[in-house]
């Protein structure tokens, strides 16, 4: 493999130049300490060394060489626009068949059989695993993406937004659950083209409706067992996947941010009612989606506990097509936005974790063994078996992991807790009783590949009336980026220091208070951070998720450390009412592959789209896609 860690490099690419009262906390550091640009830049240069997913320690870096580009405009047109320089191709869309067999995709002739065997819609999580298995390549390997939730009105001629959940029929809707979930598809680069191979012998559909394991402490638990599994072990599908993680062993954690849309019933008629509304569950007759209307198992009416079996870490072996998925429960329910892995200092296997929702926390797994380098099979179980954590922020820039461990604290028989089950079932309100600190909707995690310090991306809460350090500000519809900073390096110690990266924002408005670098320009600052990824060199990339006071999504990348950190700037524009998400990157750096989700999504219905990305083909509706971007 021939060694690349600067990708793009400037040489090449330059062409020119439901919400709870907030408990506050005190502190004895200021915050204007905890956000002081100064201070942000001498720590991120500092000494501090990182494990990384290898087991091997690599030295902090200033910041890699200057990745220069003319800088884009954000503009929300039919088509998306990209630096100049750079080249996309679109890999793979919605329909798309992954297998040889499968149909072409025909907006009027779909079926629920077709598309279960190709690609699924509204991709969001992508990773790309080199082929064969560990070798590293960047020119052959598996596409792993998510398929988070439908857009009937796009999805199907003459139905519109308003009739989804009272007339979609259920034809409609099996194709629906047979294009949520997650596709497995082997890609290979062949005269400089990504190409799908529909033949590959690890192309795989996850949906909706496949029998999954449900494992870990709260497997076979009564309020997971249904009619149809007197078990509690076993569960139809996975649906709601946001973003997700790679484990250092090699498997995919694909992420269940939330369930309550696929569900209908009458919440105040529910025996658990105050567990169903702390997960933000509403009075609903059809769903959002009309799914109860044929299956009685999105009616918690009359499965009750059927909403518990979902809101999990699902964990999937991409080079095992017939391993079954594993929900993995000692992971904790609640909204999951990603599950980012890292290695602690003595080899046991870290995962960071988001909630997804205003006023939610941030988590942290630590197994209780560690990760067996030499024997893959080894760790098929290991994420079964370890300590759930809630951050709780100081004021002083202290982070404590605070254990979610049955008996231990308020989590008792006391407060209705029999069991660590319980209290993984309930982990929210368990987080609760603990005092962890309520945050601005936490979604992606990912510790820098060279430093280990790990960024926070924090979409915003425009509810938010008292603040925290970690959230200072009120009515917060920006969002912010916190930086976690595990003491040397070791990702399962149980205190970080934690400082504020970047509030969100324009910085010519004062009211803002936005802290991008001053040499910002008026297209490099966003708002609602979302995904975010490292590049091999240790570049941050940022996609937005909420056009809000913008007005679109993009993606923009900047440096975290070294003089230009916080100078944002944009690459990519996404095609209008579309987001971007997960960017992921071969091992050399030459190529990013970015799901694009929902083009057109505010859209009454099909008539009225207005983009008909990536084909602008008369007929063909608007249709999500993985695309992949290199240098021309």
């Amino acid at each position: 493999m021939t060694d690349h860690p600067d990708p793009w490099p400037a040489s090449v690419s330059n062409d020119k130049g439901t919400h709870r009262p907030f408990r506050p906390r005190s502190g004895s550091t200021p915050l204007s300490t905890l956000i002081s640009r100064r201070a942000l830049l001498a720590g991120a240069a500092g000494t501090i060394a990182a494990a990384t997913l290898s087991g091997t320690r690599a030295p902090a870096q200033a910041s890699p060489a200057p990745f220069l580009f003319d800088e884009i405009a954000l503009k929300p047109t039919a088509d998306d626009h990209l630096a100049a320089g750079f080249q996309r191709q679109v890999v793979i869309r919605w329909g798309d068949p992954i297998f040889a067999d499968a149909p072409a995709f025909d907006v009027t002739r779909q079926h629920s059989a077709a598309a279960r065997r190709q690609f699924g819609i509204n991709n969001d999580y992508t990773a790309f695993l080199p082929l064969p298995p560990g070798s590293g390549r960047s020119d052959h390997g598996l596409l792993v993406v998510n398929h988070e939730y439908p857009l009937p009105q796009l999805m199907f001629p003459g139905l519109r937004a308003d009739q989804v959940a009272s007339r979609i029929t259920r034809a409609q809707v099996d194709v629906c659950i047979a294009a949520c979930g997650v596709s497995v598809v082997e890609v290979k680069r062949v005269d400089g083209r990504w190409q799908v191979m529909a033949d590959g012998r690890w192309n795989r559909r996850i949906t909706a409706d496949t029998p999954i394991r449900i494992s870990g402490p709260v497997a076979g638990h009564a309020k997971l067992r249904t009619a149809a599994d007197a078990t509690g072990r076993l569960v139809l599908g996975t649906h709601d996947n946001c973003n997700g993680g790679v484990t250092p062993w090699g498997t995919i954690l694909t992420c269940e941010e939330g369930s309550a849309d696929f569900f209908a019933g009458t919440v105040e008629r529910h025996p658990d009612r105050a567990h169903l509304e702390r997960n933000h569950y509403e009075t609903s007759p059809h769903g959002r989606y009309g799914w109860a209307r044929f299956h009685d198992r999105f009616d918690f009416d009359r499965t009750p506990n059927e909403p518990n079996r979902f809101e999990w870490v699902v964990e999937i072996d991409p080079f095992d097509p017939e391993a079954p998925p594993v929900k993995r429960t000692a992971l904790g329910r609640f909204a999951h936005e990603g599950a980012h892995c890292a290695l602690a200092a003595d080899g046991r296997a870290v995962v960071y974790l988001g909630d997804d929702w205003e006023f939610e926390y941030c988590y942290r797994f630590v197994s209780a063994r560690p990760v067996d380098r030499a024997d893959r099979a080894k760790n098929r179980d290991l994420l079964d078996e370890g300590t759930l954590s809630v951050a709780r922020f100081d004021g002083d820039g202290t982070l404590i992991w605070l254990p979610l461990v049955f008996g231990q604290g308020p989590l008792t028989a006391a407060n209705g807790f029999h069991s660590q089950a319980d209290v993984l079932l309930e982990t929210r309100r368990a987080a609760d009783l603990l005092g962890a600190t309520p945050m601005d909707s936490p979604e992606g995690f990912e510790p820098h590949p060279q430093t280990g310090h790990v960024f926070v991306a924090l979409t915003g809460n425009p509810a938010r009336a008292a603040v925290n350090p970690a959230n200072p500000r009120a009515a917060n519809g920006h969002g912010h980026m916190l930086e976690l900073i595990p003491p040397g390096g070791d990702h399962g110690a149980d205190r970080f220091g934690w400082r504020v990266f970047l509030l969100c924002g324009d910085p010519a408005d004062p009211a803002d208070g936005a802290t991008f670098h001053p040499e910002t320009s008026a297209e490099g600052w966003f708002v609602e951070p979302d995904n975010i990824g490292f590049d091999p060199a240790g570049r941050l990339w940022v996609c937005s998720d909420g056009p809000g006071v913008r007005g679109h999504d993009g993606l923009w990348v900047m440096d975290v450390a070294g003089p230009q950190a916080g100078l944002s700037r944009l690459f990519y524009s996404a095609p209008i009412q579309a987001e971007c998400c997960s960017p992921a990157f071969t091992p050399d750096g030459e190529t990013m592959f970015l799901s694009i989700q929902h083009p057109a999504e505010r859209s009454e219905d099909l008539a009225s789209a207005r983009t008909g990305w990536p084909d602008f083909q008369p007929g063909v509706p608007p249709r999500s896609a993985v695309i992949a971007i290199s240098r021309k």
